[in-house]
Parts: structure tokens; sequence; C-alpha cells
């Protein structure tokens, strides 16, 4: 069961062509630019929610800020941030997930405007009136028309 290397080599450049084939199909660069964009995209939204949402929300509630929020699971916990609080021992920390589950909202919510935004175009292009075929009395009245401009 010896194969010579040339029939590896074959082997491998049609594997080669058939990967090649598959990675440049509409449907996978597609998907690598959405992911590539959604990471990107997932970036602003955490910096909108951390940098501008979260403190204007800690403002209005007196200066709280949910992502130190926590509830010590063990007595050996005394500390006063959440970074502190979990090298001591087990936390729940309600506050993180209250921020991320707002931000998740967040991100649900303009990518929800961003679609619609989207449909609300195609709807348009898809409502643009064709132009309609004559009825059959508009046409006889054309040819008519056209009768009488010869005659």
């Amino acid at each position: 069961m010896n194969k010579s290397v040339s029939e590896v080599e074959k082997k491998g450049l049609r594997m080669l062509k058939e990967f090649r084939e598959f990675a440049m199909k509409g449907n996978v660069v597609d998907l690598a630019v959405g992911v590539i964009i959604g990471a990107a995209f997932g970036s602003i939204v955490t910096s909108l929610v951390g940098d501008i949402i979260m403190p204007i929300v800690g403002a209005i509630s007196g200066g709280l800020d949910f992502s130190n929020y926590y509830t010590p699971l063990s007595k050996a916990v005394m500390a006063t941030n959440l970074a502190d609080a979990k090298k001591q021992g087990a936390v729940l920390a309600w506050g993180n997930f209250l921020t991320l589950t707002l931000n998740f909202i967040i991100v649900a919510f303009v990518l929800f405007v961003v679609i619609r935004f989207m449909n609300g175009l195609k709807r348009k292009d898809e409502e643009a009136p064709a132009p309609s075929k004559p009825t059959r009395q508009e046409e006889l009245l054309t040819e008519i028309r056209d009768l009488l401009k010869k005659s």
C-alpha cells in the first residue's frame, strides 16, 4: 500500500483546490466578514455601555457602579470591590451580570433597528411600481389614435 510521491502530491493539490473553492464561496466569505464586523461592533457596544450609559445610570442613581455589586458566598470574603473579593473566595457577581445583560439588550436593540431600516429599504425597492401593461381597451384606443394620425 505504498503510494508514490506524485500521487500524494496530486491528492494534496486536489484537497487544496477543494478547500480554496469552499473558502471562496460567497456564504463563507460573507460569514467571515460578519464575524469580523460583529467583533468590532461588540467592542463599540461594550464601550458605549461601560463608558457612556453606565456612568449616566450611576449618576442618576446616586453614583451606583453595578460592576462591583456582589454577594459573598463565603465568610472569608471581606473585600469592598469585586476583583479583591474574587481572590478571597466565592462570590455571586450579580452586578457584573446586570451590566452584561444591559449590554446584550443594547446590542439586540441596535441590531433590531438596523435590520428594520434595511427591511424598510427593501420594501421601498419592492414597492416601486413597475410600468403596468396597458389594458386591451387602452391598446385599441392607441391603435385608433395612430390610425387617425396617419389619415
